[in-house]
């Protein structure tokens, strides 16, 4: 039988305002058939075995004379009328204001209460928080055909016995780096229940809802979960029709006339949420591959992926109708400053870069008229070990058996570099290890207002203290100065904004006073610097960079 390896900021003279943007969600499925006959899980046919079982006032007024008369007095009348008029304009303004921050609270609290209301004290007591906000955390991610439909039929109802999870995808988030780390799970992996005897994984949700599906999935993987997220079938394609759709581009054609009626073609296309739903249950058109269910599944983190990609890259007004979607048909631990916090620490993500996806190595086998996915327990542990230090799940190409046929996201095989994330050194040539503490001085050295304010958030949240104010002179290009002994601590710095270029050690031209200088530039453009490099140089000449600004 073959294996299928397969806290706001401190600010210093300044008023910067900060953007928060935010997240992605697993697809639903539907149930599963037969598979096309046993299989190894790289495509090839093979026997079959038995085994068990995410204004200003004018002070200098002229003095009236008597010579001036009437006319005089009418003036000045009419000023107090248009003082008046001016004056109530302000009062609706305010009452506008005020209504708006009602309004604002008002929506938080309903989003809230809706994707946190199906979320239990077991749930929360199975959930591991982590020590500091910008470690890495593992969030479990469930698709559950639970739509309305079900929820109010007889044959159904709302309670979690009647469901099993169709879609099980065990992501690392980390803040720091700005990674994620997508790893589905077959759902017909068998596996020890206990008392409920031995199951396929996703029975463990019928028989202990979400609380009982994550203890198992925490188990079976080795590692703490701190966040769950759940969706129905419906919520993934309103999400992407929210969105304005994703693009995927496809290595074969996917045909599946009998179950969910797909006919696209091989290459790049845009889907509208309803054709990216039915492509993350299209498991029946690989069929001839083998089997079916991991070439779903990486279209799945594939369509995840895609949806990331474009709500990032839409900013706030992207995800605020998605956020408002998801609230109908998600449930989560997280609230939503929560997810917003998250979702500004990853702004200028690259997807193609800074995501990985793989998905746990099974053995097929038929037992009692029954597939089940046997865990190739060995494989399982070195991916995970793999995933724990932050690199792809894959040592080599030839685990990722789906590649090539189904969709792919990211990176799934390491390219040589073993090392966990290190070095912000120019082309790799220097070697450091990131530091996530010490201090940083956050200037803006822009004509856009916000942008050191926004840093300084995202540097707030992987665990520096920032501060903020204005450069001395715009600046070209933006560059991470250190002080003293601080290079980890730029490094580090220069990790979390995004940037490539080498930090540069500080001549004095800068502030002395912190562990880090950030100098924003005009090639700041969208969270990331388009045209940095390591020459330390930033365009406009300064001169007393320590005598930096009062106001942004």
């Amino acid at each position: 039988m073959g294996k299928h390896s397969a806290k706001a900021p401190q600010r210093a003279g300044t008023n910067e305002g900060e953007a928060r943007p935010q997240v992605q969600a697993p697809l639903p499925d539907v149930p599963r058939g037969h598979h096309a006959g046993a299989r190894t899980h790289h495509g090839a046919s093979a026997a079959r075995a038995v085994a068990m079982p995410h204004g200003a006032a004018n002070p200098n007024a002229p003095r009236y004379s008597r010579a001036k008369g009437a006319g005089d007095y009418i003036e000045k009348r009419q000023r107090r009328g248009r003082h008046h008029v001016l004056r109530a304009v302000l009062l609706v303004l305010v009452a506008l204001v005020v209504a708006s921050g009602v309004a604002v609270a008002a929506y938080v609290h309903h989003i809230n209460t809706a994707i946190t209301s199906g979320v239990d004290d077991k749930l929360r007591d199975t959930l591991v928080e982590t020590k500091d906000p910008g470690d890495p955390f593992y969030m479990l991610l469930l698709g559950i055909d639970k739509d309305e439909g079900r929820a109010e039929s007889k044959d159904y109802g709302k309670d979690y016995s009647a469901y099993r999870t169709d879609t099980i995808i065990l992501a690392r988030v980390d803040p720091r780096n700005k990674k994620v780390t997508l790893i589905s799970i077959p759902r017909d992996t068998l596996v020890d229940l206990g008392s409920n005897g031995k199951q396929k994984i996703n029975s463990a949700y019928s028989f202990g809802g979400a609380a009982y599906a994550t203890k198992v999935v925490s188990e079976f993987a080795g590692v703490d979960i701190s966040h769950y997220a759940e969706i129905d079938m419906d919520g993934f394609a309103k999400v992407v029709d929210a969105i304005g759709g994703v693009t995927v581009d496809l290595p074969v054609a996917v045909k599946d006339p009998k179950y969910t009626g797909l006919d696209l073609p091989a290459g790049k296309q845009k889907l509208d949420g309803k054709t990216a739903a039915l492509l993350g249950r299209a498991r029946h058109a690989y069929d001839s591959y083998g089997g079916g269910d991991f070439y779903r599944a990486a279209n799945q983190r594939m369509l995840i992926g895609a949806v990331i990609k474009k709500v990032m890259k839409g900013g706030a007004s992207t995800i605020v109708p998605t956020v408002t979607t998801l609230s109908g048909y998600v449930t989560t631990d997280m609230d939503v400053t929560s997810i917003a916090s998250l979702a500004s620490g990853f702004k200028g993500i690259d997807v193609e870069k800074d995501l990985y996806s793989g998905q746990c190595p099974t053995l097929s086998q038929y037992v009692d008229n029954t597939w089940y996915e046997i865990c190739d327990t060995t494989a399982w542990k070195k991916i995970m070990d793999r995933v724990n230090k932050g690199l792809p799940p894959y040592e080599d190409a030839s685990q990722d058996f789906t590649a090539g046929v189904a969709g792919s996201v990211g990176v799934s095989t390491s390219t040589g570099d073993d090392s966990s994330s290190s070095g912000a050194g120019a082309g790799g040539a220097t070697q450091v290890t990131p530091e996530y503490a010490g201090t940083v001085l956050v200037l803006n050295g822009t004509s856009t207002a916000g942008v050191a304010g926004n840093g300084a958030s995202t540097l707030t949240g992987a665990g520096f203290t920032a501060t903020t104010n204005d450069a001395p002179s715009l600046q070209a290009k933006t560059t991470v100065y250190y002080n003293g002994d601080a290079e980890a601590k730029a490094a580090g710095v220069a990790k979390t904004l995004g940037l490539s270029a080498a930090p540069v050690k500080n001549d004095g031209s800068w502030d002395t006073s912190t562990d880090v200088v950030v100098v924003f530039g005009a090639d700041w453009v969208d969270g990331s610097a388009k045209s940095a490099d390591a020459t330390g140089t930033t365009g406009t000449t300064s001169t007393g960079g320590n005598a930096v600004s009062d106001t942004n």
